[in-house]
């Protein structure tokens, strides 16, 4: 017993090593993917964003003050050092940096997305659980068709046509709910339901095909020969074993609604990251866009790994299988 203990302690460092490789390697391709974009991109940023009739010794000048006359490896260098120093660069339309751009507008998707995801939590769970104890042992076979039915229909619907849906429905034709803007709680009703609507009923399947797989265990059925209260069984011994499975789904989940918040944010108007990046490609300023596209990545790339570090956490035995 105490060797297996300090085996799987062993096998911490070596976890942690490829998981911090990883991190770096992916973001590192993202910040190069990131940087190359502005100059894989056909024609001339500067003199799209200044307009086809500018002047040439004003897109030119533009161009020295944004570095982009320097030789790509000067300017790769430049994008890395800048980087390590907090600067994303400046925007070509407005000029304004474009860190200050993007932590005006940042909270707004965060707090969309941990929204959203909380509604996933707090839902999609007691439901998939409630549905596993309905329907374990082949009962209710009707609850077990509508609810299956319900959570594919609902996971396939767009977030962006669930956004649309919702905005006709319940705030022009209801008025029940703002149909922009983030002025009030209500107004974020909306945007949760059609950010986190697909994800739950993907989630609370899951929960419910795992919790039916864990019920079906020779420690459960002791348990309860153990005539211990059900809630006990449950709680205690059947949800915590299947809970490894929910938290890997819902740490893509989470990456998958930061990711979302794009169209999302669009239809209701809702001033965060997702809005400033559709506005910008609009208006050509790719700068911009490289900026906040490294920051979603940054952002997904830091959500997987706090999800390994968790499961790693939750049950040892993943960093022994790894090894």
């Amino acid at each position: 017993m105490i060797k297996a203990q300090r085996a799987e302690g062993g096998t911490w460092l070596p976890f942690a090593r490829r998981r911090a490789v990883r991190f770096l390697t992916s973001l590192w391709v993202l910040v190069t993917a990131s940087f190359l974009m502005i100059h894989l991109i056909p024609g001339d940023p500067v003199r799209e964003s200044l307009g086809l009739g500018a002047p040439p010794d004003v897109v030119e000048a533009r161009r020295a003050a944004l570095g982009l006359d320097e030789p790509l490896p000067v300017q790769y260098w430049n994008y890395l050092t800048g980087l390590f120093r907090g600067d994303l660069g400046t925007s070509l339309v407005s000029g304004t940096p474009i860190g200050d751009l993007i932590g005006d507008r940042l909270p707004a998707t965060v707090r969309l997305a941990f929204l959203a995801f909380l509604f996933v939590v707090v839902v999609a769970v007691p439901v998939g659980v409630g549905m596993a104890i309905l329907t374990k042992g082949g009962r209710r076979r009707g609850g077990e068709l509508a609810f299956t039915s319900t959570s594919v229909v609902l996971a396939a619907i767009p977030e962006f046509l669930l956004a649309v849906g919702l905005v006709s429905v319940l705030a022009v034709q209801l008025n029940l709910f703002p149909v922009a803007g983030d002025d009030a709680p209500g107004s974020w009703v909306l945007p949760v339901l059609a950010l986190a609507t697909g994800p739950g009923a993907v989630l609370a399947r899951i929960v419910r095909v795992e919790l039916l797989s864990v019920l079906g265990n020779d420690f459960v059925r002791t348990a309860r020969a153990k005539r211990l209260p059900a809630r006990l069984v449950y709680l205690r011994h059947a949800l915590p074993n299947a809970v490894t499975a929910t938290l890997t789904l819902g740490g893509m989940m989470l990456a998958t609604l930061v990711a979302g918040t794009v169209l999302v944010e669009n239809v209701f108007a809702w001033p965060g990251l997702g809005s400033t990046i559709v506005g910008s490609i609009q208006q050509k300023d790719y700068p911009a866009v490289q900026g906040i596209v490294l920051v979603y990545g940054a952002g997904v790339l830091l959500v997987n790994l706090v999800v390994d570090v968790a499961l790693a956490l939750l049950d040892p035995r993943s960093t022994i299988r790894e090894a």
